[in-house]
């Protein structure tokens, strides 16, 4: 048993060695030199508040306070890294792992870091390599542009030849949870997500998302999404290519998605509610994400069902015709057409609205300051204009949309009330208004209407 005691005493020691030389080894007079060093490699100012050695559980380099950038754009609580102390000297260094703990990183360190990666071709070779095994990543936080993604805790673990094994990346909430693994050439990807907010562009609330792809340094295939949101569903597929400029397509099937809450996210202006099914296809080429939206190209026919459009009333404007009041809403029981956009114009053409009594078609522009241009043809199947069909201007904007009748249903209907009093007499004349029009036009009217 004494070997058992001596063996003991030797570990006892060797843990108390551990626990005590770092208080003897100072790193700390190396800080400002490698300080310059990062800065000079980064192009950019470097902080770091601590640096020292400790011992236990395995020795290892501890950076507290690590600041980059003149506002610390990127700021790292702790760095803890650890070497496997035989491989120093060979010419293979292997570090066994990184912990990284809270670390955050703004909108604008995340477009610097490719800038911060890239190689110097000119750089002289430093004569070793260096193997990292795992990394670990516990409470870190992106901040983009107008919302966040995390806290997040994130696992890497890399393989001797120096390729990564698989990557790991679940939100502290647990709402979130992504995959990466080898797959051939490239990378699988696995992503599943529920009571998730998106974290750029619309913060869209998904139910479910489940999405599934591939991806390389220069793109990535995402061919398997499917998602449920907002009463409904939708899936489809994206790509994503960023070698040159940042590119980006893909199709969707959307089906019975509720609109109420799901169109502010895009448009606030813009108050409909009702089913939504569409197919929407889309493109778009920009030199970085934030010009993206404005480049985007989407074309889809699509279906609403059991609705109210707020904000305008056709049928008051079509029966109203001497007044100019618009508006208030108008409930239908469809809402179909082709929408399509292009460098932020909008176009919605071959609508169609059917509810009871109403009946409407027509095309409307939605210009990129929200100015709204088109005419509808609107029916009323009740009243003292039954079978009267009135065209309507459409003018405003998305906050305040107008639909006036033409110059010449205005004037038509003016004289007929004049002459054969309200109800026949305003439907006679509107009729009549429309026939002259069709025989001389009526593009000056339109135009003293939408100057109105």
């Amino acid at each position: 048993m004494k070997w058992l005691k001596r063996l003991g005493l030797v570990v006892f020691a060797l843990i108390l060695l551990l626990a005590v030389v770092p208080f003897f080894i100072s790193l700390d007079d190396y800080r400002p030199q490698i300080e310059r060093v990062i800065s000079e490699k980064l192009k950019e100012p470097v902080k770091l508040k601590s640096l020292r050695l400790a011992g236990l559980p395995l020795p290892h380099v501890v950076v507290e306070g690590i600041e980059v950038g003149k506002t610390g754009d990127l700021r790292v609580g702790t760095v803890s890294v650890t070497p496997d102390l035989l491989s120093l000297l060979s010419d293979i260094k292997v570090i066994r792992s990184i912990d990284i703990e809270g670390l955050v990183i703004n909108q604008r360190a995340l477009d610097r870091i490719p800038v911060w990666i890239k190689t110097d071709p000119k750089a002289k070779p430093a004569g070793f390599t260096v193997q990292v095994r795992s990394v670990r990543l516990d409470d870190a936080l992106l901040q983009l542009q107008k919302s966040s993604f995390g806290p997040f805790d994130a696992r890497v673990t890399i393989a001797a030849s120096g390729a990564p094994e698989r990557a790991d990346i679940t939100t502290r909430d647990g709402k979130f949870k992504a995959t990466v693994t080898p797959a051939g050439e490239k990378f699988g990807i696995s992503v599943a997500a529920k009571d998730w907010r998106l974290p750029a562009g619309p913060p869209i609330l998904f139910d479910e998302l489940l999405v599934t792809g591939t991806t390389t340094l220069n793109d990535a295939d995402f061919g398997d999404i499917k998602a449920k949101l907002y009463g409904g569903t939708v899936t489809g597929k994206t790509s994503v290519a960023w070698r040159k400029d940042l590119q980006l397509k893909g199709d969707y099937t959307v089906s019975e998605l509720e609109l109420r809450d799901l169109v502010p996210l895009f448009s606030p202006q813009t108050k409909v509610t009702g089913r939504l099914t569409a197919k929407p296809v889309f493109s778009a080429s920009a030199a970085t994400a934030a010009q993206i939206g404005n480049a985007l190209r989407l074309d889809t026919p699509f279906n609403i069902r059991d609705g109210v459009l707020q904000g305008i009333d056709i049928q008051k404007a079509a029966t109203s015709l001497i007044t100019k009041d618009s508006s208030g809403q108008t409930r239908f029981d469809t809402l179909s057409g082709n929408f399509a956009m292009n460098r932020g114009t909008q176009r919605i053409t071959n609508l169609k609205v059917a509810s009871g009594s109403l009946a409407a078609d027509g095309n409307v522009t939605i210009a990129p300051n929200k100015d709204l241009s088109g005419r509808i043809n609107a029916q009323v199947n009740a009243g003292s204009i039954a079978s009267a069909t009135v065209p309507l201007n459409i003018s405003g904007t998305l906050d305040s949309p107008r639909a006036l009748p033409t110059g010449a249903s205005m004037a038509g209907a003016a004289v007929g009330t004049a002459i054969l009093g309200p109800g026949a007499g305003t439907s006679v004349g509107a009729k009549v208004g429309n026939w002259a029009a069709g025989l001389f036009g009526d593009d000056k009217d339109d135009a003293r209407n939408k100057k109105k």
